[in-house]
């Protein structure tokens, strides 16, 4: 059998991911097993863990997939030469809101309470995003509202907590409004 290029390697994680993802959002991350996860891809069991080494995996990677549309849309923001003020980033943030991801973001949180190894993946997930939000409003702030940088750095602060803030709440709403495939139908 031919061997994986690292770039099909990259591509066949991500389609693992997405796959979690589903199932996560669907049955939850207590009830999604492995065999959901083979299932949901296409792929074989083989194939699963040549990539994963078992469903915590698995979370981490769906938590990553998530932040890393995250990161390429604020990164693209921040790049701006008109960044937007914060209240049309969060409106922007809510609209892209997909509400399987948000399902799994708060199930994530929850686990995050009881087990160590899913708490430091929300830490860290959380602790980019918000970094990212403090780039994104500090380059507002500077393009658009002409501060001088290192004022804008400060200032982003509190505003990029807000802004992750209102985020979260809009996540943990969306989630328990939007309903599960199994209840849907």
């Amino acid at each position: 059998m031919p061997r994986l290029t690292d770039a099909r390697k990259e591509l066949r994680r991500a389609q693992i991911a997405e796959a979690a993802v589903r199932c996560f959002g669907r049955n939850g991350l207590e009830r999604t097993s492995i065999a959901d996860i083979i299932a949901e891809s296409g792929l074989s069991a083989g194939s699963i863990y040549a990539h994963y080494r078992n469903k915590a995996d698995l979370v981490q990677a769906a938590a990553r997939e998530v932040l890393a549309e995250r990161a390429r849309v604020l990164g693209e923001y921040a790049a701006s030469d008109t960044p937007p003020a914060p209240d049309e980033l969060l409106a922007r943030l809510i609209a892209a809101i997909d509400p399987a991801e948000a399902r799994v973001g708060v199930q994530t949180w929850g686990e995050a309470t009881t087990n160590p190894a899913v708490r430091d993946i929300v830490v860290d997930m959380t602790d980019r995003m918000r970094a990212m939000l403090h780039d994104c409003v500090t380059g507002w702030l500077v393009k658009v509202e002409h501060h001088e940088p290192a004022e804008a750095r400060e200032s982003a602060t509190p505003i990029a907590h807000r802004v992750m803030a209102l985020y979260q709440a809009e996540l943990l709403y969306t989630a328990v409004q939007s309903p599960t495939e199994e209840t849907a139908s």
